[in-house]
């Protein structure tokens, strides 16, 4: 078996173990994963709700119970779009931009453990590879 029969499963390994040691060291904070995920996809501006729901990989009717469980709790505000009351804006609260901050510094700190050691041209050629992987899935349907 060579290398690149085995790339998506390795693809898939990593970002599960990945996900679940930051989700670990994230527990504290007392957000599900999904919670969280929500909450460092959301840009300061805020964002549409189907929009962010597209950015998080999930259907727009799970998004919306995590929106309910997030504002219920003060993480967001939900603000109506002029000229379409079906449409929603989704805003981080200022509690929000501090869970922010602390997620990103705690990612950061994961991110430089589990990438030491390891070349930096390695590194940027596998995220180029990624990237690149990325734009393709995003183009598959357009």
């Amino acid at each position: 078996m060579n290398t690149t029969d085995n790339f998506g499963v390795l693809l898939h390994e990593v970002a599960r173990y990945w996900r679940a040691e930051l989700d670990r060291r994230l527990r504290h904070l007392g957000l599900s994963q999904s919670q969280w995920l929500v909450l460092i996809k959301l840009p300061d501006e805020g964002m549409m709700q189907t929009a962010l729901a597209r950015k998080v990989g999930i259907e727009g009717s799970t998004l919306v119970r995590l929106l309910d469980r997030l504002q219920a709790n003060g993480w967001i505000e939900r603000r109506d779009m002029p000229g379409d009351r079906r449409a929603k804006r989704v805003v981080p609260t200022a509690k929000a931009k501090t869970l922010q901050h602390e997620v990103a510094v705690i990612a950061q700190a994961l991110r430089e453990q589990l990438l030491a050691g390891i070349d930096p041209q390695h590194v940027a050629i596998a995220a180029e590879v990624l990237s690149q992987l990325r734009q393709k899935l995003e183009n598959l349907h357009d």
